[in-house]
């Protein structure tokens, strides 16, 4: 067994991590076709997680330059790509649809 399932603390982790992205990922049940099921996946991941997770690396960020960590321009330099990839998700999105169609 590897190390990493020997910590049972880091199951339990990796567990509710799982747990609530599949919540997240879930379509709604009124949606009867894959299409739209596709859709609010998709809606989900762009108007939700990925504003969530960009906010959360800018934070993190923000704790390892004050705490004077010597890669703390590194995480900010990528805190700050990473939230330009998340809050504009949607319109590379309908960009690239509007490319493709």
């Amino acid at each position: 067994m590897s190390s990493f399932f020997k910590n049972k603390k880091s199951i339990v982790t990796w567990g509710g991590v799982a747990v609530v992205a599949g919540l997240l990922l879930v379509a709604d049940p009124a949606y009867a076709s894959f299409e739209s099921s596709l859709i609010g996946i998709k809606t989900k991941l762009t108007n939700v997680i990925l504003p969530l997770l960009s906010v959360i690396g800018l934070g993190i960020a923000a704790i390892s330059f004050i705490t004077g960590n010597p890669n703390a321009k590194q995480h900010i330099t990528y805190a700050i790509l990473g939230a330009i990839f998340g809050f504009g998700a949607q319109a590379i999105v309908d960009f690239i649809s509007q490319t493709v169609r």
